[in-house]
């Protein structure tokens, strides 16, 4: 299980994430917006640059929903390799089974 700590922070991530998505947007398009005079798109950059860290989505870590281990998440299904083993074990994943050849 990860620290309740990190899980937090991740969750704070998200909404910071959200949060500053339109403005970001923005900011990004009128900064390669050859339309817009160089001083405009600088301007931009700069906005782009002050907001804060966390409101870029790469920052943001997939996690395990159930134990939230930082690595080894499958995107599909939102948990890690360990909890999808064990889940598909137990049937509780539909449609999917251990393979066997």
């Amino acid at each position: 299980m990860a620290k309740q700590s990190m899980i937090q922070r991740e969750k704070k991530r998200a909404k910071t994430v959200a949060k500053f998505a339109a403005k970001r947007d923005a900011y990004k398009t009128a900064s390669v917006d050859m339309t817009l005079s160089f001083d405009e798109r600088m301007g931009a950059m700069e906005k782009l640059a002050a907001l804060p860290r966390n409101a870029s989505p790469t920052r943001q870590r997939n996690r395990c929903r159930l134990t939230g281990r930082p690595h080894g998440v499958y995107k599909k299904f939102g948990l890690s390799r360990n909890m999808l083993r064990e889940l598909a074990m137990q049937g509780d994943v539909p449609g999917l089974r251990k393979a066997s050849w």
